[in-house]
């Protein structure tokens, strides 16, 4: 790119791409390669004075877009005269800004703009559509400053400007300071790394998109691992030298994703870190995505990979119970033991702890549960006083004797009602505490106990869903494949038993026999929930796949309580019917 001043290059100002772009192959896209001379180097202040440019896809030339522009406001000094070639003489009779833009816009439609050191060209490029009040159309943009940079190191040029690249590469066309040479020469250029990047397996437009900086060298010389991965649905592990699992993933498209974290797609830090440990790709081919992702939260759970963040360490779940003495209280837990013992049904899994905190207090608010942690027994109630829950009328006070047992276990009825899974007094009561509170303009407090509700009936109508799911023995069901054909599941208490694949529904009848038949056995799960439960993610996954299925057959009813969590949520809008669980 040419321009009046020796600038330093920067990144790439690009647009977000579009979902209908995904995976486009570079040799179907539609390049424009656009170069501006202008009068100065800041946008806004300084004009444009000629716009250069060219329409390539697949190599060929499709077009040249090439105009001189009168600047209205700005003088083109002797500096930039002598630089460009390009005088007041020659811009006299030039059609203005107003003129040409629309041209231009028009010639670059639906194409992606390339220019070298983007930021400067496009920047003048939508100030002047500000300044003249055009729209701007947010087109993608590649920087071939930051494309080179990747693949054309230090040792091979002394710098990354375009005369410098041009030569290195031996372009036809001379970049010289004006704007449709100089748009020529960037356009042999982009061939020329594009070239380099395919080496590394960067064969589509979002992939070459993502390049960044970090940590690239060192994936590039690890690119060989991709090799052998087959383009398939399935599960691929990243193992060191001593064949430790490193990190876990899955995919439609094992090939396709894998070759993703050797060709700088893959920008965040801890992958690089992985990436230079990783000695070895091992893959395991599944029927359908859902196989995968069912494959890869039970292998990520057994294994704990180092450098995966989700489906690990289900025993750091939090869950909230009502303890095991005479006067219960509730209590914040993570042990199998209190869960065991509590005397209603364990609300949770709660993923952060401090969520469970927070539901805890609010039930401890709305109900006269006893909140001191003084253990009363028969023999040591007379001594209790009472205390300060007690004293501002927050609690029974049981530990001040002031009521029996029974009629304790009475009061709090309702509260354990909401833990074995009837949440109407919850919401009801939650309704009237934020009703108090905003009338006393304690809109804060209010929100609190909002957004305590939501993630309560959030986490119960989770809870509950994955338990209507497990009281199932089996079900039969199917959904289209995201490549064509059906995508086949037996799902027995919750688990996925079998998985299989049919490439026409003439064929759905016969693989639901075969697989049926060697379906892996799943015994009904326990009455009570444990601190360690990795299957629940499991379950909440087939839930949700399960919503959008076509169902053959099942054994046994699949339904939520009238009065559930499910229902609560959905009325209160805490989640929409149909939202995932």
């Amino acid at each position: 790119m040419s321009t009046p001043f020796d600038r330093a290059p920067s990144a790439t100002a690009s647009s977000q791409l579009s979902f209908d772009s995904l995976g486009t192959p570079l040799h179907e896209v539609t390049f424009v390669i656009v170069d501006l001379e202008t009068t100065g180097t800041t946008a806004g202040k300084s004009e444009i004075t000629e716009i250069g440019a060219v329409k390539m896809r697949g190599g060929e030339v499709l077009g040249e877009f090439q105009s001189l522009v009168k600047p209205e406001e700005s003088v083109i000094s002797p500096f930039v005269a002598r630089l460009t070639g390009i005088t007041h003489a020659m811009v006299d009779d030039a059609p203005s800004i107003r003129s040409v833009l629309p041209s231009f816009l028009e010639f670059s439609v639906g194409a992606v703009l390339v220019a070298h050191n983007a930021p400067f060209d496009i920047g003048f490029l939508r100030s002047a559509c500000e300044k003249l009040d055009y729209h701007w159309p947010q087109p993608t943009v590649l920087d071939t400053v930051t494309l080179s940079r990747r693949v054309v190191s230090r040792d091979e040029v002394r710098n990354h400007k375009l005369s410098t690249l041009a030569a290195h590469f031996g372009t036809e066309v001379s970049p010289d300071h004006r704007a449709l040479s100089d748009a020529k020469a960037t356009g042999e250029l982009l061939h020329r790394v594009l070239e380099r990047f395919g080496g590394y397996g960067i064969t589509t437009l979002e992939e070459l998109a993502t390049v960044r900086q970090a940590g690239w060298a060192k994936r590039q010389a690890k690119s060989h691992l991709a090799k052998g991965v087959p383009a398939e649905p399935g599960v691929y592990m990243f193992l060191d030298g001593t064949r430790r699992v490193l990190y876990i993933g899955k995919s439609g498209n094992m090939a396709r994703r894998v070759r993703g974290y050797f060709n700088a797609s893959e920008n965040r830090g801890r992958m690089a870190e992985m990436i230079t440990a990783a000695q070895e790709v091992s893959c395991l081919p599944c029927a359908h995505a859902l196989e995968a992702e069912v494959r890869e939260i039970r292998l990520i759970g057994e294994l704990a990979p180092p450098y995966n963040r989700r489906s690990k360490n289900p025993e750091r779940n939090s869950w909230i119970v009502l303890s095991d003495e005479a006067y219960p209280r509730l209590s914040v837990v993570r042990s199998n033991t209190a869960l065991e013992k509590s005397p209603a049904t364990p609300m949770g899994p709660f993923r952060s702890r401090k969520t469970a905190q927070a539901v805890k207090e609010l039930l401890d608010t709305l109900y006269p549960v006893k909140r001191c942690t003084a253990r009363i027994t028969s023999a040591n109630l007379g001594s209790h006083r009472p205390c300060v829950s007690s004293q501002v009328g927050q609690c029974g006070g049981p530990c001040a004797g002031v009521i029996d047992r029974q009629e304790y276990l009475a009061d709090i009825s309702d509260l354990v009602a909401v833990m074995d899974g009837d949440y109407s007094t919850l919401r009801d009561l939650c309704t009237q505490r934020m009703s108090r509170l905003a009338t006393e303009a304690r809109y804060e407090t209010a929100a609190e106990v909002r957004d305590s509700m939501r993630s309560g009936l959030a986490n119960a109508a989770r809870a509950e869903s994955v338990r209507a799911l497990r009281d199932i023995p089996e079900i039969l069901a199917y959904s289209p494949g995201p490549e064509g054909g059906f995508d086949l599941a037996v799902i027995r208490h919750g688990k996925l038993a079998a998985a299989a694949h049919s490439r026409g529904s003439r064929g759905i009848d016969e693989a639901f026999v075969a697989i049926r038949a060697s379906a892996e056995w799943v015994p009904a799960p326990g009455k009570l929930p444990t601190a360690s439960d990795s299957l629940a993610e499991e379950t909440r996954l087939l839930s949700q796949w399960l919503q959008s299925a076509t169902l053959t057959s099942m054994r046994g009813a699949w339904s939520l309580p009238r009065t559930g969590a499910n229902f609560h949520a959905q009325e209160s809008g805490t989640v929409r019917l149909g939202d995932p669980v």
